[in-house]
């Protein structure tokens, strides 16, 4: 049966018109704050969530869907992550309020949700209520990669692997930074380009400048 779903999904993303946008987005202020709030039970994954979740908040058209009469705007911030079952297939719990739910809490939620998705026990309402979704593949070492775009939702993003890459620093130096890239699959027919961009830059300014943001 979720097999089933998940090839639905997928004939239902062929049928829509969509694009990606990448950027490469440093990770260094994202890893030093991971390590302060681990030892507390926050994942990389609400993190990531949280960061979403604010720059969502920023971007309404982001976070909404296409409707055949028009634009469908959602009141929440609903972050899904997809999570691989063990027995193969794919589910996509969600935080609920991302934008607006502690750190910590988002952490305690998120591992209620996966504890219970790995014993089959979400209710339909924890897994079908995204209003955008976070694909995080970091943790397979992937350099990056493209997401399909679940159905009644604008995009979704995918997370690939943080690695040491060399930059030109602000002093004229080169110098060693972790970046990560994230693609941004959108539905063509009311998220623009300028629009994922905007998006990603304002993601990329939260992780790279305002992480104590995420603690708020």
């Amino acid at each position: 049966a979720m097999q089933k779903a998940v090839v639905k999904n997928m004939e239902w993303a062929n049928s829509v018109p969509t694009y990606i946008v990448s950027r490469a987005i440093t990770t260094d202020e994202l890893d030093a704050l991971y390590q302060q709030v681990k030892p507390k039970g926050v994942t990389m994954s609400a993190l990531l969530a949280k960061a979403v979740g604010l720059t969502l908040a920023k971007h309404p058209l982001v976070n909404a869907a296409y409707a055949p009469d028009g634009i469908k705007y959602n009141a929440d911030v609903n972050v899904a992550m997809a999570v691989a079952m063990p027995d193969g297939g794919l589910i996509t719990p969600v935080l609920k309020n991302a934008d607006k739910n502690d750190l910590y809490s988002i952490g305690r939620s998120w591992k209620d949700l996966v504890s219970r998705a790995m014993e089959k026990k979400l209710s339909p309402d924890e897994y079908t209520t995204g209003t955008f979704t976070i694909s995080n593949l970091g943790m397979f070492g992937v350099s990056s990669f493209v997401s399909i775009l679940p159905p009644n939702t604008g995009a979704i993003l995918a997370v690939a692997a943080s690695t040491p890459t060399a930059v030109l620093q602000k002093n004229g130096m080169m110098g060693m930074v972790k970046q990560m890239t994230v693609t941004i699959t959108c539905d063509h027919r009311h998220i623009y380009g300028a629009d994922a961009a905007a998006f990603l830059k304002d993601l990329a300014d939260l992780i790279e400048n305002d992480t104590n943001a995420l603690l708020l």
